[in-house]
């Protein structure tokens, strides 16, 4: 079993920055890929980031050169800076993992992922 739980959302005005913490825990090796995914009021659920277990990332495209991704295996904690925030950039943002063999096709795939945090609202202002 793995607990994901995420913090750092809350309200930003546009142009402003937010960065989301992860913390996991229930696990051990380093074999689990990570990602970042969001949902807005309405909307379905979009895989924003995504992180395998030795690094390579991949992005959506309204993340790419905005967003980044990274990890700190020692702290088992993902995080997700987020730059230049837009108001479409509200939504729930929340954290996943998969401890099956990831690639990096499957990072931005929701049904790829079986462990989910329970999510961080993060609001942007126009």
């Amino acid at each position: 079993q793995v607990d994901l739980v995420e913090s750092g959302g809350g309200s930003v005005q546009a142009g402003g920055s937010v960065r989301l913490s992860c913390a996991a825990s229930g696990y051990t090796g380093r074999s689990y890929c990570m990602a970042w995914f969001r949902q807005a009021p309405g909307k379905e659920r979009e895989g924003v980031a995504g992180i395998l277990s030795f690094g390579t990332t991949r992005y959506s495209d309204a993340a790419k050169g905005r967003f980044t991704i990274s990890k700190d295996d020692s702290q088992n904690t993902l995080y997700l800076q987020m730059n230049s925030l837009q108001p479409e950039d509200t939504a729930v943002y929340y954290c996943a993992a998969r401890s099956l063999a990831c690639g990096w096709y499957l990072l931005l795939d929701a049904s790829a992922f079986g462990y989910w945090g329970q999510g961080t609202q993060v609001t942007v202002s126009s």
